[in-house]
């Protein structure tokens, strides 16, 4: 079992998952509502969009941006059941338990985490 740094240090080195960053609209919405608000709806994402077996729309249904989670779910490969079975083991056609989404909703939230205090140090280098 991998940790969340582990994973996160993983998916830095695909050069497709690394392309995703949050845009200035998602960093502004991360601030405006706050972390507690963001990993609500992160929740809800994943429960409504990932979690059954049989996702509606499955490989199709997380746009790019919109919303900070979305960015996230593409950056750590939680955006459809075949990257979680690919990138994580996570078997097609069996619903997520509640552990392994809040497992998931760890891991969007440290990437979104991670871009915004980014943000903030690279203010500070300016």
């Amino acid at each position: 079992m991998q940790t969340i740094d582990e994973a996160l240090e993983k998916l830095s080195r695909s050069s497709f998952r690394a392309s995703f960053h949050l845009n200035a609209e998602e960093k502004e919405y991360v601030r405006k509502k706050g972390m507690d608000t963001i990993r609500s709806h992160c929740r809800d994402f994943v429960r409504e969009r990932l979690a059954p077996a049989y996702p509606l729309h499955d490989g199709r249904q997380t746009p790019t941006h919109g919303h900070p989670v979305f960015p996230a779910q593409h950056a750590c490969a939680c955006c459809c059941r075949g990257c979680l079975q690919k990138w994580y083991r996570v078997p097609k056609g069996v619903p997520l338990s509640e552990v392994q989404q809040e497992k998931i909703v760890n891991l969007l939230m440290a990437w979104i985490e991670r871009e915004m205090k980014e943000e903030s140090v690279q203010k500070r280098e300016d």
